[in-house]
């Protein structure tokens, strides 16, 4: 199945995971990174609405 069509969201979270994979990373630490990212996005997106 090709990504090429799918939403960029979709294609993002496909290279995330197997970024993870090929790295064996440990699922409770993936975990974790991850919702530290998102708190960030979530952060810097309320910032860039406030501003606009």
């Amino acid at each position: 199945m090709s990504l090429t069509n799918a939403p960029k969201h979709i294609q993002l979270a496909v290279d995330l995971i197997q970024l993870l994979e090929e790295n064996q990373i440990d699922m409770n630490t993936a975990v974790a990174a991850l919702e530290v990212v998102l708190t960030d996005c979530k952060n810097k997106q309320a910032s860039n609405n406030k501003a606009s």
